[in-house]
């Protein structure tokens, strides 16, 4: 009997170190879930809204973001020789403005376009294919911006445009960044941000929570993605934070610039 209770107790024991080793918690949205089951959620929240995601963020921003993604370009400004990862960037936008950008110029330069949603990816390649871009100068690659496959040092810029706050352990995401950087080269990040005048914050709270997911509701019939949309928002770090979390990741001259009152920034850093 003694023998059988000791086996059980050892059996149970393992059980518990188990599940707390493999049930860490994390948030989606203002929801608290289980880190292995936030992955699949992001990336069922973008499958379901791929085929809309480009109008969408028209009509939420009031096409304000092509404004924003403008300025994203004009502050990397990359010459003609820039290798280019762009990561989260499944549509396009940022990687097709990289391409215009230096498409008077004599050079090589390359982007290549990660994201771990197929959908997105694919609706990037028919954007791409509606363009006319030449395919020499675009790669695709399916992957988890916590885990990129490429190589290190390999990259001149490394570039995000609203994607970070939906990685499960956004440290993990800025270490690869680091990683495949070559010396020199350059993180830019574009991503909701914290609305500074309190005032403008209570407007900006009640645009978004009340208006945006009866707009994805009525133009996209996606009503909790968009409810998604703004609780990530809400939880991701605000300036200051994030930009300790760059620096903590090896980058230095770390900087942020807010646009529109902060409802976005950009975030810079070098792997000097």
């Amino acid at each position: 009997m003694r023998l059988i209770l000791k086996r059980f107790n050892n059996y149970g024991l393992r059980c518990f170190k188990s599940t707390v080793q493999y049930s860490t918690q994390t948030h989606f949205g203002f929801q608290t879930v289980d880190e292995a089951e936030k992955s699949k959620k992001v990336h069922q929240v973008f499958k379901s809204v791929a085929d809309s995601y480009d109008v969408m963020n028209d009509i939420m921003s009031c096409g304000i973001h092509r404004l924003w993604k403008d300025q994203f370009m004009r502050t990397l400004d990359p010459s003609p020789h820039t290798k280019l990862l762009d990561v989260a960037g499944g549509t396009g936008d940022v990687a097709f403005r990289y391409l215009n950008y230096i498409s008077d110029m004599k050079g090589e330069g390359h982007v290549t376009i990660a994201d771990i949603n197929s959908s997105m990816l694919e609706e990037g390649k028919k954007r791409a294919f509606n363009l006319k871009l030449s395919q020499n100068n675009i790669s695709w690659v399916e992957c988890d911006a916590e885990h990129l496959p490429m190589e290190p040092d390999s990259y001149s810029a490394y570039t995000i445009a609203f994607g970070i706050r939906n990685v499960t352990h956004i440290d993990k995401a800025l270490d690869e960044a680091y990683r495949v950087l070559e010396p020199g080269g350059r993180f830019l990040c574009l991503e909701f941000s914290q609305v500074n005048p309190e005032a403008l914050r209570w407007i900006y709270d009640q645009y978004s929570f009340n208006v945006i997911p009866v707009m994805g509701h009525v133009v996209a019939s996606q009503w909790r993605p968009y409810q998604y949309l703004v609780e990530s928002i809400r939880k991701f770090p605000c300036q200051e934070d994030f930009k300790y979390m760059i620096e903590s990741a090896g980058f230095r001259c770390v900087t942020y610039t807010n646009l529109t009152f902060g409802v976005v920034a950009i975030h810079s850093g070098f792997k000097l």
